[in-house]
C-alpha cells in the first residue's frame, strides 16, 4: 500500500495557512463566553480542532464507515485503507523505522499502561526499579505503582531543581544495575520543562536501560524523530495535537513490542482461537483489541497534516514568543510569581497570585471570557515538591496571539485588585 496515496474515506485535506491566519481555522474561536470573545489558553489540557480535522471525521462517517480488517466489501475496504494510513501518518510524523511500530490507543495515558503491564509484566521482578522524574503527570507515575506492587519492585524519583529543571546527574546517578526502564517525560504539562530527553536515553542506553518518553505535551510544540532520539516507547495523545478526543499512538521499537504480550484480549489480536490455545497477531495488531477509533486515527491524521502544512518549527517559534511575552507581561504584575522557571520551556506559564486561590483567578478570567487551567495538573507530587496546593496555568497553542496575553495579563490583574 502507498502511505503517501490521499486518504480514500476524506478526500484531499486543504492547505494550512501561516500561524498568523491560523485562527480563521478555528470556528470554536469565534463563539463567546459570558459575553466576551473567547479567549482559549488551556491547550494542555486539550486544543481546539481546526475545520480540516472536523471535516475529515464527517467525510469519513458520511461515505465510509464500516470496521476494519474483517470485511470483503467495498466500505470495509475503505475504511481499513484510510485507519492504516493514518498509522503510515503517524509513523512519518514520529519518524518510525516501521509503521508497525506505531500501536492506536485512547491516548498517552493508555500508551504508558500498555508498556507498564506487558513490558513491565515480563521484566520486573522482586528488588526491581523503574525510575520516573519528580515532574511526571500522575499517567507517568500510577502505572508504574500499580506493577511496581505486584511484583515487588521499586518506583524511583529522580529529583529536579527548584526552577523545576531535572537534576540531570541526579538522574545518572539513579540508573542502578536494578533499574529496568526509565519513564521521562519530554515535556511537562504543568511547568513547561522541557527535559534533555535524548541525554537522559544515552545516560539509560549506556546501561542497558531502556526508556520510554510521554511526549504528550512535546508533540504539539517540538518536532519529534524517535530515531534521533533513540527512545524504546513514545507516547503521545491527538487531542493535544489539534486533533480529536480518543485517540493516541505508542511508538515502541519492533523487538520490544515483537517480545510483549498482548495488553487485552478479544477481536483482531488474534490469528486462531480455540477453547485450548489462542494465536495472536503480528505487530501492531496484537494490541489494538476490539473495534478500534477508526473516525479518531482519520481526524488524527488530519490533524498532523494540518500541522506539517504550517510546519513545526513556525509554530515552535511563535508559541515560544508568546511564552517569552507572557512570561515578561504577566511576571511584572505585583503579587505574582511565576512557577517553572527552567532555561528549556514549551508554551505553558504556571502562576501564583499573591492572596488569590488559583481555583478563583480561574474563576474571575473565565467570566472575562478567558480559559486556563487550575489545579494540580495530575502532578500532585510535584506541587508537593514546590510547596503548593495548586497553580493557574495558561497554556498557548498556535492560534493564540499576543493581545490574548495582554487580555490575560488584564484580568490577573483584576483578580488581585478584588482580592486586595
Amino acid at each position: 500500500m502507498n502511505r503517501s496515496s490521499a486518504l480514500p474515506a476524506t478526500g484531499p485535506l486543504p492547505a494550512a495557512p501561516g500561524v498568523s491566519r491560523a485562527r480563521d481555522d478555528f470556528p470554536i474561536l469565534s463563539r463567546k463566553v459570558h459575553g466576551k470573545p473567547l479567549v482559549y489558553l488551556d491547550n494542555a489540557a486539550t486544543t481546539q480542532k481546526p475545520r480540516a480535522v472536523i471535516a475529515a471525521i464527517r467525510r469519513y462517517y458520511g461515505t465510509s464507515n464500516s470496521n476494519v480488517h474483517r470485511g470483503v466489501h467495498a466500505l470495509s475496504d475503505r475504511a481499513t485503507r484510510a485507519y492504516e494510513e493514518a498509522r503510515g501518518r503517524v509513523a512519518r510524523f514520529l519518524n518510525a523505522r516501521e509503521d508497525r511500530e506505531i500501536v492506536f490507543v485512547r491516548g498517552a495515558t493508555e500508551a504508558i499502561n500498555l508498556v507498564a503491564q506487558s513490558y513491565g509484566r515480563i521484566h520486573l521482578q522482586e528488588g526491581d526499579e523503574v525510575l520516573v522524574t519528580a515532574m511526571e503527570h500522575h499517567a507517568n507515575i500510577v502505572p508504574w505503582q500499580m506493577v511496581c506492587d505486584r511484583a515487588g519492585a521499586r518506583l524511583k524519583v529522580a529529583p529536579i531543581e527548584d526552577s523545576g529543571e531535572l537534576d540531570l546527574p541526579a538522574y545518572e546517578r539513579m540508573l542502578s544495575p536494578r533499574t529496568r526502564l526509565a519513564a521521562v517525560a519530554h515535556v511537562s504539562n504543568a511547568i513547561g520543562t522541557v527535559n534533555p530527553v535524548r541525554e537522559m536515553i544515552g545516560m539509560a542506553h549506556a546501561r542497558g536501560i531502556p526508556v520510554l518518553v510521554d511526549g504528550a505535551q512535546a508533540v504539539p510544540h517540538i518536532p519529534v524523530d524517535v530515531q534521533a532520539l533513540g527512545c524504546d516507547f513514545y507516547a503521545f495523545s491527538g487531542h493535544k495535537l489539534y486533533g480529536p478526543t480518543g485517540i493516541g499512538a505508542l511508538y515502541g521499537k519492533a523487538e520490544h513490542l515483537e517480545a510483549m504480550p498482548p495488553y487485552q484480549g478479544g477481536g483482531d489480536m488474534i490469528l486462531r482461537v480455540t477453547f485450548e490455545k489462542t494465536t495472536y497477531n503480528a505487530i501492531p495488531w496484537k494490541f489494538e483489541a476490539g473495534t478500534p477509533n477508526i473516525a479518531g486515527a482519520v481526524g488524527l491524521r488530519a490533524a498532523i497534516d494540518y500541522l506539517d502544512a504550517i510546519e513545526p518549527g513556525v509554530v515552535s517559534a511563535h508559541e515560544g514568543e508568546l511564552l517569552a511575552y507572557a512570561t515578561e507581561e504577566v511576571g511584572r504584575i505585583p503579587g505574582v510569581r511565576i512557577v517553572g522557571t527552567a532555561r528549556e520551556k514549551a508554551g505553558i506559564l504556571s502562576f501564583v497570585v499573591e492572596g488569590v486561590h488559583p481555583h478563583d483567578v480561574g474563576t474571575i478570567l473565565d467570566h472575562e471570557g478567558i480559559a486556563i487551567r487550575t489545579g494540580h495538573h495530575c502532578a500532585m507530587p510535584l506541587m508537593d515538591r514546590l510547596g503548593l496546593p495548586a497553580t493557574a496555568r495558561a497554556s498557548f497553542g498556535l492560534y493564540n496571539t499576543q493581545a490574548e496575553v495582554d487580555l490575560l495579563a488584564e484580568g490577573i490583574r483584576k483578580a488581585r485588585e478584588l482580592f486586595r
